[in-house]
């Protein structure tokens, strides 16, 4: 199986190690830093497995990594999702394309620059938690998720495709049926969004005296600020016919706001997980040039809130943190 990743973050070198280490695999990877990857990659989990995994070839040009394969596989955040398939849709070919997650937007660009007839495919969330550990040669997979929901469009035999998945990310892959029930996610969209906003709303000039680990430090207020736009959220799965996905509630085995923040302050893969902040010589201060800004709510929260409008559904909390977001990065 010839396979391309499009991205060279900390995702791509993970997915890049976990399937180039599968003996019938031949990685490609399409990088703007091609010079700094080496020809091996090893990515370690967290029980010290180890995946080691030769690269084919990296490059900067897509004629030379992207034709001629079965699987394109976009590991990108969402500001560089539209460039990359307008970028490499000269050379897609009879190749299923498809993202590592798919609510920053990936279906809405795919269906209008790869057309109706593209083969398609989409995570509901991502496969990995995952950190460069040396750019182009080592990565650690922090943790993996129990199973995958992923949805096909235009993949003649769905189930030998779901069992490649199923493979290619050692997880288990279930389908589903609506590109809605991925490209609409209350994961990164509302997780990262909300949470942002119960953080730093009213502070946005704030020193504060260290980073706040994202999820070890938690709030209730957070906590309640994530179910109220959950809700929302679930207004518009409701009037879209979309009935798959769990609330935020579900997903956490939790029932109220106190018992979700203990439940997200407790996952030990979330533990060392910093918030979007850089040090200066007072203290630190907001990184509003970090992806939980620049991608979350242009590229995540965006693609709700427009649905939300169109559908003319009630979702004061949602529209209030969009507009939030959208204004500290105009």
């Amino acid at each position: 199986m010839k396979i391309c990743i499009c991205g060279g973050g900390s995702l791509g070198h993970v997915c890049a190690g976990v399937m180039a280490s599968q003996n019938d695999v031949e990685l490609n990877i399409l990088s703007g830093h091609p010079g700094l990857w080496q020809k091996t990659i090893t990515v370690t989990d967290p029980v010290g497995k180890q995946f080691k995994a030769k690269i084919n070839r990296v490059s900067s040009k897509p004629e030379e990594v992207v034709a001629g394969q079965d699987m394109i596989l976009l590991c990108l955040p969402g500001y560089l999702i539209e460039k990359t398939l307008r970028d490499i849709k000269p050379f897609v070919g009879q190749a299923a394309v498809g993202t590592v997650v798919s609510s920053t937007g990936f279906f809405f660009f795919a269906h209008d620059i790869l057309g109706k007839d593209a083969k398609l495919f989409g995570f509901q969330r991502v496969p990995f938690i995952s950190r460069v550990a040396e750019y182009g040669r080592t990565a650690n997979l922090l943790g993996y998720k129990s199973s995958l929901a992923a949805v096909l469009e235009n993949v003649e035999d769905r189930e030998s495709f779901r069992k490649d998945l199923e493979r290619l990310f050692v997880t288990p892959v279930s389908l589903l049926t609506s590109f809605y029930e991925v490209a609409l996610s209350n994961s990164n969209p509302i997780l990262h969004t909300g949470r942002l906003y119960s953080m730093f709303y009213g502070r946005e000039n704030e020193v504060f005296d260290h980073n706040i680990l994202f999820y070890k430090e938690w709030t209730d207020e957070a906590s309640r600020l994530l179910i109220d736009m959950d809700e929302e959220f679930f207004r518009l799965l409701d009037r879209l016919g979309v009935h798959s996905l769990p609330t935020l509630l579900d997903y956490y085995e939790s029932t109220d706001a106190s018992s979700l923040t203990r439940k997200i302050q407790s996952i030990p893969a979330f533990q060392s997980i910093t918030s979007p902040m850089k040090q200066m010589e007072s203290g630190w201060v907001i990184d509003f040039g970090s992806r939980y800004f620049t991608e979350d709510f242009p590229f995540g929260l965006r693609f709700i809130a427009e649905m939300i409008n169109k559908e003319h559904i009630s979702a004061p909390t949602i529209t209030t943190v969009y507009r939030w977001g959208g204004s500290l990065i105009e």
